[in-house]
């Protein structure tokens, strides 16, 4: 399998627990938070989905500029809407990576900044790896927490969750 067969299959198999767990966001908890620092649940429940469709992003440019404006938000109401921008994001990184060349991911360099302030520069296969596979992973844990302090069943992602289990 080639690295990007391997990338694909991986954002594949993880979007279904991600979907799990999104449907599992209630909309009615949306402006919820567990901190005065924490983002609420419709932030963090939208940054995951978003997450999504970074893979795709980074392949098709060669930065982000957060001063720019170029990064847009999706409109969210509801649970459906955070099920339907992972659904599109997931599906426009695969359609991405379809039509990337190996070499260009792994020696062309991606660059993340905030205006003339460059942030982080790095090799596209690096903040694909990073900046958006294990970034959004690192969120839907987050997610899952925020989901456990609201009382809300948990799905398992690689086997069965305390509440899948079958009681004793």
């Amino acid at each position: 399998m080639s690295l990007i067969q391997l990338l694909i299959a991986e954002i594949e198999h993880e979007s279904v627990s991600t979907q799990k767990m999104l449907a599992c966001v209630p909309s009615e908890k949306f402006d919820w938070r567990p901190h005065p620092k924490s983002m609420t649940l419709k932030q963090l429940a939208t940054h995951t989905a978003n997450l999504s469709g970074w893979a795709g992003f980074i392949v098709n440019t060669d930065y982000l500029d957060f001063a720019d404006g170029t990064l847009k938000r999706p409109e969210i109401n509801n649970t459906e809407d955070l099920i339907q921008e992972l659904k599109t994001g997931t599906q426009q990184s695969i359609s991405a990576l379809k039509t990337a060349k190996e070499e260009e991911l792994i020696n062309k360099i991606w660059v993340l900044r905030n205006g003339n302030q460059i942030l982080m520069e790095l090799p596209k296969i690096k903040f694909i790896r990073s900046m958006a596979m294990n970034h959004l992973y690192h969120h839907r844990a987050q997610l899952s927490v925020y989901l456990r302090m609201l009382d809300v069943a948990i799905p398992g992602m690689y086997g069965p969750s305390a509440d899948e289990m079958p009681k004793s």
